[in-house]
């Protein structure tokens, strides 16, 4: 490891680090690992109203669901014009990140000492919020609104309003029983069995299950109590919704949000004004968002969030312009005055209907699929909503919250054997939305099934022998079907017909298809052909179970490419797919590699058996799906498993038919999904089915000094030929400035790597040092221009965000009427003008490490400015560290506060039920054989 300057590297000049002037200045918020970003102190619902392919993306202006707590990771955009309820936001921030974080040149490791004080200061105007998952009450230290009048703020709800809804009285009591019951087993005071057993059900009906969800669980200890079994309650038709599209808080007519009959609130009730007569369609959008001041470029978004009938929505409940992406409670609050007048309160019954599903929808920014019933009460009373345990009652009855418990796990403590109904567990008690607690029990279910329904290798007179045989082989994990066996004992049985299946591939995906069954003896013959013994022992454990996980490092891709190979020389319909374009091409790679005679012989070449999971479940790359809706596949790996959220999780699961074999393969020290969830890391903390870890170790001084990382160790590596250099800095001028340095002239000069394939990885989108600042210094050196198209020039380096949590980098080429045209790894694409102007596509020379997992460029250069210390984990230092193939270049400007979250700080923790409704799965499955 050098901290030599590269060939021809010059001092820095602290004027010359362009881009670092303006936008720059985090507002003072702490949004709960949801937006960061960008204007939350601007009452305007402009200000920061991203669209849906950007709100709950980390590649957008959402803090990363790793980086939730991060200073910088979105703190800056321009602020947009007030509006009526500007006088009730909280004044911006302006204190810059980093300006006193002036520190001597940083040590010649990233883990060296230094000679400041151990981590350095961060910015008191990011304000972050400390980890865990009460971080979406967080959001609340911004101070709440303000009343725009001194009598606008009764405190007393809005009971005179023409289009207030009330509660029942039997829905009222079913709440207060349920919220005491939940105060009850939080206490101690009663045991979680008898409040899931005897908790009154919500009088409100369940609506039918969706479609697409087929496997909804109905696990005693896992179905949501108070609530719906099922999915949401009745609500008015959501356009976005039935598009797949990110749901939002229900909209209601009338007394949908409650049920009708409740009595008035005490005190005086406020004059109702008398109600507003809309146009149709997104004409009486645009008319309700004038009347309350809002900008009518929200019309377009709040039809897409809120559905057909979204005029009529926001003026009976103004707050479900919340529903609109990138509007803030306070910008929400300021559209409410503006509409109700003297009737809008911070009490009113809808304001706090909305917050407890914006609350909910933020944690899942910040990766969480549901929320402890205490961090959501905090988060309530932050924002000034005056009883929270009320607003939760209404909320459980109403079903828009669903309640869960999940077993503490104890160090120390067995697990209660199957039965034993005696010995009371300690319990959390979790609030989700019905959305993500779908999704969760949609691929516990999924995942279950190709277990219990794969059917062992095909083996004459002998079948039910090797149905059951146990895991073998090194193999974890509760898994019913066939292990490894005896492979020399089965050979002579294989059949003569399944050994001439060798080198056939399956092509013909669009033909009616008859699963083949190779022998136990054709899946030994292919392991016995692996290019390492990893390779053989994945093909032997996929060989003999319909469900496996696989954990390795950068050259452990190499083995699910061997496994896929050897499927498809036995005759089986096998594809691996990656997270990104990137992934895909190096998985071809090691495809073509693993079958080097394919194309000699005629058949379809390897590479093509590789495809992006995006791809594959649009039909857009990979074998399309058969008659039945289900891929049309035998075997599925895939690749860059720790960045599947949940949601896709649950597609993908069901999209496969059973008996097809799923393999998950990952790192698991890398980043998780940037959708809620973290699905590989529950799969593994469950040993739900076999796993196989790699021993094939990445070479090299970055293979080595990530490696080490991985394990809690940052130390300093032999680096002859400067695959490794540290770049100490003291500020974040002088950041921006080595690493235009380092991109446009030390890397290309001393290594040969070109400007365009070197990528610069940073914390966040904001701050003196964010992907903001560091593109617009990137952009004066190596492509300046005037921005003719929506801000980009043709030549610019852009990351595009088709959907959540994807990054599509690419390069423009020109823009025309249709949109902006981009040459995105040699497909072109063209990105509507309106998805532009929304913020879909950034420039792209510097990124997250979020939007650089799954990739590998030649060279990478990662950005530490010292006020990015808030936003480091093990997790973010691995990630980013590991995407250089040849090269890495560290501007350390963090000190102490590297080795720190290396040694202390390994992951932000995610709440989530997957682990438990895994652990169920596997303890039903044993209690008929311990009934036996």
């Amino acid at each position: 490891m050098s901290t030599d300057r590269l060939a021809g590297e010059t001092p820095p000049e602290q004027e010359a680090a362009p881009g670092t002037a303006d936008a720059q200045t985090p507002e003072d918020t702490t949004a709960p690992g949801a937006d960061a970003s960008a204007s939350e102190a601007s009452s305007d619902p402009r200000a920061d109203a991203t669209p849906p392919e950007h709100s709950a993306n980390p590649d957008a202006d959402a803090t990363t669901p790793e980086d939730s707590a991060n200073p910088s990771e979105d703190a800056t955009a321009p602020d947009g014009p007030a509006t009526p309820g500007a006088d009730a936001t909280t004044p911006d921030g302006p204190a810059t990140p980093g300006a006193d974080a002036t520190t001597p040149d940083g040590p010649a490791t990233p883990g060296a000492d230094a000679t400041t004080p151990d981590g350095p200061a961060t910015p008191g105007a990011d304000a972050t919020t400390p980890d865990g998952p009460a971080t979406p009450g967080a959001d609340a230290t911004v101070s709440e609104p303000a009343p725009a009048a001194a009598g606008d703020e009764a405190g007393t709800p809005d009971s005179g309003a023409a289009q207030q809804p009330s509660v029942s009285a039997s829905a009222k009591a079913t709440a207060d029983a349920l919220a005491a019951a939940v105060r009850a087993v939080e206490s101690g005071e009663r045991a979680a069995a008898s409040f899931f057993n005897d908790a009154p059900r919500s009088a409100r009906p369940a609506a039918p299950a969706a479609p697409s969800l087929k496997n909804a669980r109905d696990s005693g200890a896992s179905t949501p109590q108070g609530g719906p079994t099922g999915p949401a309650p009745e609500v008015a038709p959501r356009t976005a919704e039935e598009a797949g599209g990110p749901a939002r808080p229900p909209v209601v007519d009338g007394g949908a949000l409650n049920p009708a009959g409740a009595a008035a609130p005490a005190g005086p009730a406020p004059a109702a004004r008398p109600a507003m007569t809309t146009a149709p369609g997104i004409e009486g959008v645009r008319q309700v968002l004038a009347a309350g001041g809002a900008p009518e470029t929200l019309a377009g978004p709040a039809a897409e969030a809120l559905g057909e009938r979204a005029a009529e929505a926001l003026s009976e409940d103004p707050w479900q312009l919340l529903g609109v992406p990138g509007v803030r409670p306070e910008q929400a609050d300021g559209f409410a005055r503006a509409l109700l007048g003297p009737a809008c309160g911070p009490g009113d019954e809808r304001r706090a209907q909305a917050l407890v599903g914006w609350l909910l929808e933020q944690a899942a920014v910040a990766g969480h699929s549901a929320l402890e019933a205490a961090a959501l009460r905090a988060a309530l009373a932050q924002r000034s909503v005056p009883d929270p345990d009320e607003a939760l009652q209404t909320a459980i009855a109403d079903g828009a919250v669903l309640v869960f418990q999940d077993a503490i796990e104890e160090p120390g403590r067995a697990r209660p054997a199957a039965g034993d109904d005696e010995e009371e567990q300690p319990v959390r008690i979790l609030l989700g939305l019905d959305r993500f607690a779908m999704a969760e029990e949609s691929v516990a279910d999924g995942l279950a099934r190709l277990l219990n329904t794969f059917e062992a290798v095909a083996e004459p007179e002998q079948d039910t022998a090797a149905e059951a045989e146990e895991p073998g082989d090194g193999s974890d994990g509760a898994q019913p079907a066939a292990a490894d066996g005896d492979p020399s004992a089965e050979s002579a049985a294989a059949p003569a017909s399944e050994a001439g299946t060798a080198g056939a591939l399956a092509d013909a995906d669009d033909a009616p298809h008859r699963r083949v069954h190779p022998s136990a003896a054709a899946w030994e013959a292919a392991a016995a052909t692996a290019p390492s013994p990893s390779a053989a022992e994945l093909i032997r454990t996929a060989a003999h179970s319909g469900l496996v996980a696989h954990t390795g490092a950068e050259a452990a891709r190499a083995e699910p490419a061997a496994l896929i190979a050897a499927a498809r020389s036995l005759g089986l319909r096998a594809f691996g797919a990656t997270h990104t374009e990137n992934g895909r091409r190096r998985l071809a790679a090691h495809l073509t590699a693993s079958a080097p005679d394919a194309a000699a012989a005629g058949s379809t070449d390897p590479g093509t058996a590789a495809v992006t999971v995006s791809a594959l479940l649009s039909g857009q790359q990979g074998p399309g799906r058969d008659a039945d809706g289900a891929l049309a596949l035998d075997l599925l790996v895939v690749l860059d498993a720790p960045q599947l959220d949940l949601e896709t999780a649950a597609l993908l699961v069901e999209s496969l038919t059973d008996g097809t074999r799923l393999v998950l393969s990952g790192d698991p020290a890398v980043l998780w999904s940037a959708g809620p969830g973290r699905l590989f890391a529950d799969l593994l903390a469950a040993r739900f089915c076999p796993q196989i870890t790699s021993r094939t170790p990445d070479f090299g001084p970055i293979g080595e000094l990530v490696s080490g990382i991985g394990i809690g160790e940052l130390s300093q590596v032999e680096a002859p030929g400067k695959e490794v250099v540290i770049v100490p800095v003291r500020d974040p001028g002088e950041a921006v400035h080595r690493t235009v340095q380092l991109v446009a002239d030390s890397v290309p000069r001393a290594l040969g790597v070109p400007a365009d394939r070197t990528q610069v990885i940073t914390v966040g989108h904001g701050g003196a040092a964010g992907t903001r600042a560091l593109n617009a210094a990137l952009k004066e050196r190596l492509n300046p221009g005037p921005g003719r198209f929506g801000g980009f020039d043709p030549g610019d380096r852009v990351a595009y965000a088709p959907a959540p949590g994807r990054t599509v980098p690419g390069t423009v080429t020109g823009a025309d009427a249709a949109g902006l045209h981009l040459d995105c790894d040699g497909s072109a694409t063209v990105v509507p003008r309106e998805q532009v102007a929304a913020g879909a596509v950034r420039h792209g020379w510097a990124l997250t490490a979020h939007q650089a997992a799954g990739a590998r460029w030649p060279a990478a250069v990662v950005v530490l400015p010292g006020d990015a210390a808030g936003g480091l984990t093990r997790a973010w230092v691995y990630t980013a560290f590991s995407r250089g193939e040849q090269h890495l270049s560290v501007v350390q400007g963090a000190d102490q506060a590297l080795p720190r979250a290396v040694a202390e700080v390994p992951v932000k923790e995610r709440t989530t039920r997957l682990r438990t409704l895994l652990q169920q799965s596997v303890q039903s499955a044993e209690e008929p054989s311990a009934a036996g």
